[in-house]
């Protein structure tokens, strides 16, 4: 089901900004995750945002938990390959779930002119709600694509929770009060009318 449809974006000011596309996340610790096209859509974004002058931004994360597959020493730690950056584009590396703290990313955004930051990436109800939410306190106009990011199961006080609900219900959250959630194909749409 399409998220509400924008009749026009504006994209002149914005940059992709993607968060945590890293092998981790392929971890069967994890479990069960939806939306398995979400590689894709990010490397189509990817693709069109290069043939932009519009800048593009990675977030790492560098987990400092002793087991976690994000630890810098972890094979886990390394982008997947729909999300590696070129050698020209800055990666931001964090330590909790917001891209914000700890790091200097509002200046970097601030310092390319950039108003509206599109996000994508791992995973829709951690760091990029987190980070989404930030954004717009920070007076940034976020974008989200809906398709171009993923959540997995949860458990709460007994109850599973599905991971296109938890991927839903997050992205209910955002929009409207913290970003306009479009899918990646009106994201594509606009830069080719640009």
């Amino acid at each position: 089901m399409p998220y509400r449809e924008y009749e026009t974006l504006e994209l002149d000011r914005a940059a992709l900004v993607c968060i945590d596309v890293q092998r981790a996340f392929d971890d069967d610790r994890y479990g069960e995750r939806n939306n398995p096209d979400a590689e894709r859509h990010i490397a189509e974004l990817l693709a069109a945002w290069r043939e932009t002058d519009l800048p593009v931004f990675h977030v790492k994360h560098d987990s400092t938990e002793r087991h976690s597959p994000l630890r810098p020493d972890r094979a886990g730690n390394e982008f997947k390959p729909a999300g590696e950056p070129d050698a020209d584009e800055p990666v931001i590396t964090k330590g909790v779930n917001s891209a914000f703290i700890g790091t200097d990313l509002a200046a970097r955004l601030r310092e390319a002119g950039v108003e509206r930051p599109a996000f994508v990436g791992f995973t829709t109800d951690h760091c990029v709600s987190t980070t989404v939410r930030m954004a717009e306190n920070l007076g940034f106009e976020p974008y989200v694509a809906s398709d171009a990011t993923v959540a997995f199961d949860r458990e709460f006080n007994g109850t599973r929770y599905a991971a296109e609900q938890s991927h839903r219900l997050a992205l209910a959250h955002l929009s409207e009060e913290f970003a306009t959630v479009v899918e990646t194909a009106t994201l594509l749409a606009t830069l080719e009318s640009r």
